[in-house]
């Protein structure tokens, strides 16, 4: 058993690694190849490294690269990490800043010709991909998501507000260098990248479940073995065409968990009524697993 642990931990590692490997080239291309070139900034750490890069290359006489600037940000970042959140943890955010570093350094500015509005979304869409498939793998990329976590174990509370600062000062910075056109298009790279980030990493994305079942108990046995999630019966409900009695559950699961709700109700009854809706607003106790 012991040794079957140290197999699925070394996995891990490796998938944790390769996944920041990803990340890595994903964020040098949208940077390298469609962001700079196109004057369009992107969210968070990056794009302040992006803003301070275009600041000191116009104004000052001396050129501090981008990768330089993100690097430099995440290091007292990656020491809050290791101070409050955990070695394993840090080890690989440490792992992904540093392959962004060194390959956003190496990969060359393409100096494309492409329209403006082209280099956001594909910005966002590598950028976004690379981000939502790191948060999906439980891999942290640095920046922001640092202080996101020990703010949300200090406070419960998210980092949001200070994810619209950063991005506001962004989209700001990008409007006085290059005109409020292209301000209007870093608003878009955000916007697509944050779809994409979505779309991918859907921990956080709530469903409502309405299930109607002849055989409850095993519905229930099943999802509260394989899922921890609360239910609620409710009892003596009656279909309007053959006058059967039904009875339904309701309960609440993450987009992330769909695929396991589907095992579960395959295997406990394939033939329930389910309806599975988003839901917008959940009030009271919901579990929802930390990560770290």
């Amino acid at each position: 058993m012991e040794e079957l642990e140290k197999v699925i931990q070394r996995h891990q590692n490796f998938t944790k690694l390769s996944v920041a490997l990803i990340y890595a080239v994903c964020v040098s291309i949208a940077v390298n190849i469609f962001w700079t070139p196109g004057h369009i900034y992107g969210s968070g750490i990056t794009g302040l490294a992006q803003l301070l890069a275009t600041l000191c290359n116009r104004w000052l006489p001396l050129t501090i690269t981008i990768p330089l600037f993100y690097a430099l940000f995440n290091l007292p970042l990656l020491v809050l990490a290791w101070k409050k959140i955990g070695r394993n943890f840090t080890i690989f955010t440490v792992a992904a800043v540093i392959l962004s570093t060194v390959l956003m350094r190496i990969l060359p500015n393409v100096q494309v010709k492409f329209d403006p509005i082209i280099c956001a979304i594909f910005g966002g869409v590598f950028n976004g991909v690379g981000t939502g498939l790191a948060l999906r793998n439980e891999l942290s990329t640095g920046g922001l998501d640092i202080l996101g976590i020990v703010l949300r174990k200090k406070t419960g509370k998210s980092v949001g507000t200070i994810n619209i600062a950063f991005n506001l000062i962004i989209v700001i910075g990008a409007g006085f260098l290059f005109g409020w056109v292209h301000a209007l298009y870093t608003v878009l790279g955000i916007f697509v990248n944050g779809r994409i980030i979505d779309a991918l990493y859907t921990r956080n994305q709530k469903l409502q479940v309405i299930i109607v079942t002849s055989h409850p108990d095993r519905v229930i046995k099943v999802l509260q073995n394989e899922m921890r999630r609360g239910i609620t019966i409710v009892h003596d409900v009656e279909g309007a065409y053959r006058h059967t009695p039904r009875t339904m559950l309701f309960t609440v699961i993450s987009q992330y968990e769909l695929p396991d709700f589907r095992t579960s109700m395959s295997n406990s009854d394939p033939y329930a009524f389910v309806s599975i809706t988003e839901a917008k607003m959940i009030v009271g106790r919901f579990y929802q697993e930390h990560i770290y």
